[in-house]
């Protein structure tokens, strides 16, 4: 797969948290902010830096988080010290074990960085790690260490935020903090705000990767976004999705602006939410409960039930419950958007019946498993060893044009089954031909070894029909044909999703590359 056209995971528009500026001044390791001293960095964000310190009188450790003021522009500052009298206020008002502590807001002195002159300092309670920090070390596929703690601590928080009137308003990984002797912490509370009956207002602020589609419908007045408690119910269903598998996020796609269409998509009732089969069916039901395609179908489910509710999952044995188990991709439990709303307005878990509720409602799980013709025949040039990758690999994609035999069609056109095959002039190798900065854009870990290899079959191919799988969707979502779908993926594939959709149709320079698939295909489906 070239990089000619394919989308850049690195696409500034793509993220909001990327930070372009030029490198920020650093204050020196020991200097002094009232009583307390700085050292190494532990961070930085969107509006400073945040290091470790110690209290002068005692070494008690801490965090202080730096927030320079004099390159701002007056608007700016005026956000700025919003943010910092939101987050003071709420640390003030709010009291709880897994809420982050702020202890003083200072300011800097010093004249010799004036960079840093006058910039607000917040002084912290001291955490050893983000959720962000560990998700990123963490392989995919399997829960991280210590997954259960981290969402009770989690739900715990957000319940008392919200139990107290308050929207945390960003909640992702990287604003949960893990602190010494197993603490969970929610932090960042600079969007957090106060609710005025069933909401409130903020900025137009917040991460892609965690806001709910309702957001990109409404307009913002003048007093700013709509924000209820139920984005940070959605938010949280996303970020236990990742908790328990190792950081997959559960809508497709290379940026955090193709996963947020992917959710637009599934909020529409055009696309199914996908979940990771490797979840519980009790954790399954919860994310798919949190998940819910709008603000009114999660409503039900508030922060204080969904802490008791992971409580009851992770706690002590329960009375053993007879459930109907859904039907189970190799990958994915699909939900269509509809089936979860259905259970959500009517108070019942998603595919769920047992002993206590035998009137409840189950929602409709389709089956992601192909019929015969969609496999591979026993008598094609498919190599024995490929064959059952191959399938699996299909498997995790619910739309009906991934199948085995079109996976095959494209590996033998890319590199003819060849897992050493090299195209240096492109940057293209292994049996998919993946370029190694695509893939690395959305690479899956598909033998389980805890690497992501472009030169792994497992890896490369699991991760190709991860791709192929978001181009369908993407061309649907367009309009093409459906029929032309299967050379559509195949031209989308080497070349990029833009270029397809900008052209209407297969572009002529891959013509003949898409024939050979599409001749590939039918010997494989006769």
């Amino acid at each position: 797969m070239t990089t000619a056209d394919a989308q850049d995971p690195q696409d500034p528009q793509d993220s909001q948290d990327d930070d372009l500026e030029a490198p920020r001044p650093r204050l020196p390791e020991g200097f002094r902010i009232e009583g307390w001293e700085t050292g190494a960095v532990i961070g930085s964000g969107g509006w400073g830096t945040v290091y470790e310190a110690r209290t002068v009188a005692d070494g008690t450790p801490v965090a202080v988080k730096v927030l320079p003021t004099g390159a701002l522009g007056p608007g700016q500052r005026a956000a700025l010290g919003e943010l910092v009298a939101r987050e003071v206020r709420f640390s003030a008002e709010a009291d709880h074990p897994h809420l982050v502590r702020t202890h003083a807001v200072c300011t800097v002195e010093a004249p010799e960085l004036p960079a840093l002159d006058g910039a607000i300092a917040l002084v912290m309670d001291r955490a050893e790690a983000s959720l962000k920090d560990v998700l990123d070390a963490a392989g995919s596929g399997r829960p991280i260490d210590g997954a259960e703690r981290v969402l009770r601590g989690v739900a715990a928080g957000l319940a008392h935020m919200h139990d107290a009137g308050w929207v945390h308003g960003d909640l992702k990984p990287a604003n949960v903090l893990l602190g010494p002797g197993g603490q969970v912490w929610l932090a960042d509370f600079g969007l957090a705000t106060e609710l005025d009956g069933t909401h409130a207002h903020l900025p137009p602020l917040g991460t892609l990767d965690h806001l709910p589609p309702e957001w990109w419908s409404q307009r913002t007045g003048t007093q700013g976004a709509v924000v209820r408690p139920t984005a940070d119910i959605w938010a949280f269903g996303v970020l236990a999705h990742q908790v328990l598998t190792g950081g997959l996020h559960p809508f497709a796609g290379a940026t955090a602006r193709a996963r947020s269409l992917s959710a637009q998509s599934y909020a529409r009732g055009t696309a199914p939410l996908r979940l990771d089969a490797g979840l519980t069916g009790d954790m399954r039901r919860l994310i798919a409960d949190c998940l819910a395609p709008d603000h009114t179908t999660r409503l039900p489910h508030t922060a204080r039930d969904i802490a008791a509710r992971i409580e009851d999952i992770t706690g002590s044995p329960r009375r053993r419950r007879r459930r109907l188990v859904p039907a189970v991709a190799a990958g994915f439990v699909v939900l269509t958007a509809g089936a979860v709303a259905g259970v959500a307005l009517l108070g019942g878990g998603v595919g769920t019946r047992d002993d206590d509720h035998d009137g409840g409602v189950s929602a409709t799980v389709t089956d992601a498993r192909r019929p015969v013709p969609g496999e591979i025949p026993a008598d094609s040039d498919v190599p024995e060893a490929l064959r059952p990758v191959i399938a699996r690999a299909a498997h995790r994609c619910t739309d009906e044009e991934i199948t085995p035999v079109l996976l095959a069609a494209l590996i033998k056109a890319e590199s003819g089954f060849d897992t050493n095959a090299s195209r240096p002039e492109s940057e293209e190798y292994g049996v998919a031909m993946w370029t190694p900065s695509v893939f690395r854009a959305w690479a899956v870990d598909g033998d389980g070894d805890g690497d992501k290899d472009h030169m792994s079959p497992p890896d490369a191919i699991a991760t190709m029909s991860l791709y192929v799988c978001w181009l369908d969707q993407r061309f649907k979502q367009a309009g093409l044909p459906k029929k032309d779908l299967p050379a559509l993926v195949a031209a989308g594939y080497r070349t990029s999703d833009r270029t397809v959709i900008e052209e209407g149709g297969v572009p002529a320079r891959v013509r003949p590359h898409v024939d050979r698939v599409l001749r590939y295909l039918a010997a494989y489906e006769r």
